[in-house]
């Protein structure tokens, strides 16, 4: 019994040594105290606490032994004083109040309050005093440990974390409610540290989120940053240790310009292996199909756009329920044939049980799937839309294609962000006039370069050699490309290939650079007459809501084997979103849960980082940034 108690005793002794190192303490657990109790006398947060004594969140037993962190919050203190009676003194030659007050403790006022004659007369020797004794107690004020805190413009949540010293984590701790995204003047619960405390975020540099289980080791690897400089920038590192989700400051580094997305692999992460029951509503519109000849099928395929566009959807599905299964997913799948009608929809649901439906993926077109979404906000059944961007977000509704003003601002936020950048030109045709004076909003110093019209005021749809060499200038310069039209595509592209230059002293030639790229990516990109070769050399740089991928790739290996043909984009999306959905179902308590839960995910060709409407529904607020590269299109990570 002795020798276990020397050993306690030396256990105890040593976390009190540790902890004190660390600027922590320890406090032993008293009978019938909570954890609330705790955290208040130390003025710290309960989730601080757990994060320190995980083992505390299942049971909280007396004599336990808590590791206290150091709290942000310095505790007001106030000296109270109560009269417990009085000294006489005789004043000697060459005393003084001053004197008398530091002798005794006490205020020069205090002696006069209990010997009124000094208010009209001098000290003088052989004066008798009353000199007042006084009990003093120190008394710590109830102190708020938090304080409310209105967000402001642009701010999300990294930021507000960063500002008070917590994790996202902690932060959304604080504010279990707060919903996903931050809204300008939205009111939230902060540590209340003192004005001069808060960290103000500086442009000149990056941020970045510690992932778990990161150490100082993967971060030099990562960042090329050894611990004393991550220290010297960062001094509550010193004290607190790296902790997962913390924000770091880091020297201003363009390919981590910001907060790192966080990609999340749901496959490691499946909890929930009970049968999971998806809907799909495709338009193949089989009403139309023409069955009485062999030949009438593949004839009503070429035909209609609807009918072969469900077609390479359902395939893209098909594979994914093939993958889950070998995944050990139980799933049941209901496919129903909307012939792209509103009256079909509803007939559709009326005639079903949707209420045992998890999620619904599609109708395709915006006013059948607005019409499914509706009927099933009721049952508060989950609809997710695999194509529309002007869909009407519902709280039920899920759109997983990004937005047009999400990839504008993609490609706008890049340019932004190049401080190499000497000159910016926007070039576009006379449809396009709008997008470009948007652009010029957002770079006022850009110069515009419209295409050519006829006598007759027509779009002839080419730019001279001159119209844009007189737009550039020596160094580095960005232009943006916004038109529709193959042709004038072909014919800026080649021009500006021609223009690009090297530095050459013996001729008195200075270098030119061109980067081009474009807000809105489209088919006139990739037209037969646009040379890949001029797009590489100008290193031509777009967003696209999904990126080549991988002809190695498992699932593009699989499909060839079964259906003898390369998946296109409407297969890939197909697989990509159900499994996407089929997979958030078995790793969350629902899809609207797992939004939290996987911040971004990412498959074949497509990624999806949702977000929610503080009146609405959910949006997909991810795309992919990249470029022509030696003729190959690139991921451009940031």
């Amino acid at each position: 019994m002795t020798k276990f108690f020397s050993i306690f005793c030396f256990i105890c002794l040593f976390s009190f040594q540790v902890a004190n190192a660390q600027n922590h303490s320890i406090h032993r657990v008293k009978e019938g105290e909570t954890i609330e109790e705790i955290a208040k006398r130390y003025f710290v947060t309960p989730f601080e606490i757990y994060k320190l004594n995980p083992e505390a969140k299942k049971e909280l037993k007396p004599n336990t032994i808590l590791i206290i962190p150091k709290s942000e919050v310095a505790p007001k203190i106030t000296t109270v004083k109560e009269l417990q009676g009085f000294k006489t003194h005789k004043t000697k030659r060459k005393e003084t109040l001053y004197s008398l007050s530091k002798k005794y403790k006490v205020t020069e006022d205090e002696i006069k309050k209990h010997n009124t004659f000094l208010y009209a007369n001098p000290l003088r020797k052989g004066d008798k005093l009353q000199i007042p004794i006084f009990k003093t107690t120190e008394v710590i004020e109830e102190v708020e440990m938090y304080k409310t805190y209105v967000v402001q413009p642009k701010e999300g949540k990294w930021r507000v974390a960063y500002k008070f010293g917590i994790s996202i984590a902690e932060l959304e701790s604080l504010n279990p409610d707060m919903g996903d995204v931050l809204q300008e003047g939205q009111e939230i619960k902060v540590p209340n540290i003192d004005d001069e405390a808060e960290k103000q975020i500086d442009e000149q540099f990056s941020y970045y989120k510690v992932l778990p289980k990161e150490g100082f080791y993967r971060l030099k690897i990562k960042l090329g940053l050894e611990k004393a400089e991550l220290e010297e920038l960062n001094p509550e590192l010193k004290e607190d240790g790296l902790k997962a989700g913390m924000i770091l400051k880091i020297p201003f580094n363009e390919a981590l310009a910001g907060i790192e997305e966080v990609k999340i692999n749901l496959v490691d992460s499946i909890s929930d292996y009970t049968q999971k029951h998806i809907a799909v509503m495709l338009p193949f519109r089989l009403d139309r199909v023409d069955f009485d000849t062999i030949s009438g099928p593949k004839r009503s395929i070429k035909k209609d756009p609807y009918l072969n566009a469900s077609l390479d959807f359902h395939s893209g599905v098909l594979m994914a329920t093939d993958s889950l299964k070998k995944l050990g997913i139980s799933l049941k799948v209901d496919v129903y044939d909307t012939k792209s009608r509103i009256s079909e929809v509803e007939q559709i649901i009326k005639d079903n049980d949707f209420e045992t439906v998890d999620a619904v993926i599609g109708p395709l077109t915006s006013k059948t799937f607005e019409k499914a979404a509706s009927e099933l906000r009721s049952y508060h059944v989950p609809v997710v839309s695999p194509i529309g961007t002007d869909v009407k977000l519902y709280d039920n509704v899920f759109q997983s294609r990004a937005s047009s003003d999400l990839i504008k601002s993609r490609v706008v936020n890049f340019v932004r962000a190049d401080t190499l950048v000497t000159n910016i030109v926007i070039i576009a045709d006379y449809k396009h006039m709008n997008p470009s004076n948007d652009l010029k909003k957002e770079f006022n110093a850009a110069t515009q370069v419209f295409s050519r019209k006829d006598k007759k005021g027509v779009d002839k749809y080419f730019v001279g050699r001159t119209d844009i060499e007189n737009a550039l200038k020596p160094g580095k310069n960005i232009v943006f490309l916004e038109t529709k039209d193959a042709g004038f595509v072909s014919n800026v592209t080649s021009i500006l290939t021609s223009l690009i230059q090297k530095e050459d002293r013996t001729t008195n030639t200075e270098e030119r650079n061109i980067i081009l790229v474009t807000s809105e990516f489209n088919k006139a990109f990739e037209g037969d007459e646009v040379s890949n070769e001029h797009l590489s050399k100008l290193q031509f740089c777009y967003a696209t809501i999904s990126k080549s991928y991988d002809e190695n790739n498992t699932f593009v290996k699989n499909y060839k084997r079964k259906y003898n043909i390369t998946p296109n984009k409407r297969a890939v999306k197909g697989f990509d979103l159900t499994m996407d959905v089929v997979l958030r179902l078995v790793s969350s308590e629902d899809l609207f849960m797992s939004v939290t839960k996987a911040p971004v995910t990412e498959y074949v060709e497509n990624k999806f980082a949702y977000k929610k409407k503080l009146f609405g529904g959910y949006f997909n607020d991810t795309v992919y940034l990249v470029k022509y590269d030696d003729l190959r299109i690139m991921e451009v990570k940031q």
